[in-house]
């Protein structure tokens, strides 16, 4: 293939992560793309009757008995001559951890809001993320059809809340039961609103220019009155369209509809293949990684144990960033510091998934992982080496002693909660010179509790008693040359260290961390690990 033809490949595709907080319909809209790029017939819906199917982007067991994305899923479709990489995040913050790694292998991030709840908690969170990478957000209002906040408040509310400035690309013309479409500032038309049937792509929608007579029959004549004043209004107030200010992540384009229904998807997604770009180059330890000009590279940014049951298997997931995948072809593993091939190169929908032989800088693809990559990990050509910006560990805020039940599941139980440690949910540590004798689990949020609890119980056979533990705050000690014996602590502090023997404090009160810092003149503490 020419140099050419791959960077045709290349600036075809769009990757972009969907962020919301839980139950503002982001998995629903997830499956909508999906209709219409042609990669599913019916759309599953999570929280379905026990006989509907469950939403495609939701694998594990856990998940489906309860109706909320515990992991983020990889889907691939194409439209409109683009092909689209979406990272479907979870939505609890219990799980904000995993979302963080999949934002950084991101170049854009859609955030769904809930109409008549406005920004939540969890978008905030997740918001200073997309801020913190500088990466375009586009700002999908969902459930127009349900009785909606006043639509200036809501602009207000991501403004404030987010700090981000907003730009409505299209108006909504009332909400829950008097919804009746939406008005398309650009080429000044109403796009009708008729309650198409669940889970298809047909509806009834038609176009009519904002100046025909057709149009205040169609929505009335005080829907029709408060639609001009509106649009007089936000002409004045709005900030203009500005694609730079787009691509800086500084302004966030708005659109409203409803995902369950099925309005306002299409154009959405139109608008967003336009005004997003194809994969930008990402810094390295050896300077900016330009995507076109240079040969494959990518990192590992997720791994995921037992995705089949059946096959006992390990996958990690990887972001091309630069260059043309092939499969078969010998690369390097940086950190590992050897010449490899790829095993079973993949690509996912949900738990299906299919073989590829190529892949483009964009491009998702996950490979068989037997236990050799850690989460930041870089791949490159042999002859290349660098490696990409590692990915920040959040610092875990609850922790708890954990043992297994039965003493003979010994080996069961270490391989299972290391492989789990693997994937970057939990991290577990020991106590500072006792060996895995003791494990200690570190989570972001308590749900990783259950979550373990489940997995070591279905995919491993391994019961455990869990003992929460009092301590909150946690440091990596960043001297390479502590003497760990004779640190200074306080009393409510312990001595840990991770699975790679680097040593760390936990302790119960956040006043103490000053104290042993005081204690201990030169010690130097950080809040991130590194992966």
């Amino acid at each position: 293939m020419t140099v050419s033809n791959i960077a045709d490949e290349i600036k075809k595709r769009r990757t972009f992560a969907i962020i919301s907080h839980p139950d503002a319909g982001k998995t629903t809209l997830t499956e909508k793309f999906l209709l219409y790029g042609g990669a599913i017939n019916l759309a599953g819906s999570v929280k379905g009757k026990a006989t509907a199917r469950h939403a495609v982007s939701d694998w594990m067991e856990i998940e489906k008995e309860r109706g909320i994305s515990v992991t983020s899923s990889v889907l691939q479709f194409n439209y409109g001559g683009y092909c689209i990489n979406i990272l479907d995040t979870p939505g609890h913050q219990d799980f904000s951890e995993d979302t963080y790694r999949t934002l950084m292998a991101a170049d854009s991030a859609v955030m769904v809001i809930d109409a008549s709840k406005g920004v939540e908690a969890q978008t905030r969170k997740l918001f200073k993320v997309c801020v913190m990478r500088h990466i375009p957000i586009f700002t999908f209002i969902n459930k127009m059809d349900r009785d909606a906040n006043d639509t200036f408040e809501l602009l207000d509310d991501i403004e404030k809340e987010l700090g981000i400035a907003t730009c409505p690309i299209n108006w909504p013309i009332g909400s829950g039961k008097n919804f009746k479409g939406v008005y398309e500032r650009g080429s000044k038309k109403v796009t009708t609103f008729s309650d198409t049937q669940k889970g298809t792509k047909e509806g009834e929608s038609r176009e009519i220019p904002i100046d025909s007579p057709e149009l205040e029959e169609f929505v009335g004549a005080d829907n029709m009155g408060q639609l001009l004043e509106e649009i007089e209004l936000l002409d004045g107030a709005s900030a203009e369209f500005d694609q730079e200010l787009v691509s800086a992540g500084k302004l966030s384009p708005v659109f409203f509809g409803s995902a369950l229904t099925n309005f306002g998807v299409e154009i959405f997604l139109k608008h967003f293949l336009q005004m997003t770009t194809p994969p930008l180059p990402r810094k390295a330890d050896i300077g900016v990684i330009d995507p076109i000009k240079e040969d494959f590279s990518a990192f590992v940014f997720k791994i995921q144990a037992n995705m089949n049951k059946a096959h006992r298997d390990r996958i990690a997931f990887m972001r091309i960033c630069s260059g043309k995948f092939d499969a078969g072809m010998e690369v390097y593993h940086v950190q590992g510091n050897k010449k490899q091939r790829l095993l079973q190169p993949q690509q996912m929908m949900a738990q299906e998934r299919h073989v590829v032989d190529e892949a483009y800088a964009g491009d998702i693809i996950g490979v068989f992982d037997p236990g050799i990559y850690s989460i930041g990990d870089t791949i490159c050509m042999p002859g290349k080496k660098f490696a990409y910006e590692g990915i920040p560990t959040f610092a875990p805020e609850h922790f708890a002693r954990v043992r297994q039940v039965d003493t003979m599941k010994r080996k069961q139980f270490v391989k299972g909660i290391t492989q789990i440690a693997q994937e970057g949910a939990i991290q577990i540590f020991q106590e500072y010179n006792t060996g895995m004798e003791e494990i200690i689990v570190g989570v972001v949020g308590v749900l990783q509790f259950e979550v373990l609890k489940y997995r070591l119980e279905n995919e491993y056979n391994v019961d455990i008693h869990m003992e929460n533990l009092p301590y909150e705050y946690i440091r990596w000690i960043e001297n390479e040359d502590i003497d760990m014996n004779k640190l200074t602590g306080t009393s409510d502090m312990k001595k840990i260290q991770d699975l790679k023997g680097r040593p760390l404090l936990i302790w119960v009160n956040s006043w103490s961390i000053r104290m042993t810092e005081e204690r201990n003149p030169g010690l130097v503490l950080a809040e991130f690990g590194r992966s």
